[in-house]
């Protein structure tokens, strides 16, 4: 017997159907890789955030890398926990912390783009080479006034 499920036609179609299911493939394939180190996808975007713009205020990486900051502060206590990340007073501010990564969570960061390098071949095997590039790219172009 065929198990195979019926095509949906005009919504397999869809951009907005087909990118969704894409992401849910994307998310599924980076999680299972990125818990193989214990973190979620919020860890690894605060680690790369602050990998790049630190030392940097909780608020503007909470907006920078678009995690809610009641859930922004659950993430930086677990990496804060894991000494991955260190919380200083701004020396600009006081009022604020300036976030920075300690030694351990630059050498997660690092098995981590690892991991989600691993997890992107995976999703974009199907696409040679030059495809990845220009699909990379119309996506980009999709989410640059967001």
């Amino acid at each position: 017997m065929d198990t195979t499920p019926a095509p949906l036609g005009r919504l397999q179609t869809l951009p907005s159907w087909l990118l969704g299911r894409a992401a849910t493939l994307g998310h599924r394939l980076v999680s299972e890789q990125l818990a193989e180190e214990g973190v979620r996808m919020p860890h690894h975007a605060v680690l790369c955030g602050i990998a790049e713009l630190g030392p940097i205020a909780q608020a503007e990486l909470s907006r920078t890398v678009r995690i809610d900051p009641k859930d922004m502060v659950t993430v930086l206590n677990e990496l804060q926990a894991k000494k991955l990340i260190s919380r200083t007073r701004d020396p600009r501010d006081a009022r604020k912390n300036a976030l920075a990564l300690t030694t351990g969570g630059r050498a997660l960061l690092r098995r981590l783009e690892e991991l989600s390098d691993q997890a992107n071949d995976a999703l974009l095997a199907p696409l040679a080479p030059a495809e990845r590039k220009q699909l990379a790219a119309l996506l980009a172009r999709l989410i640059i006034t967001e």
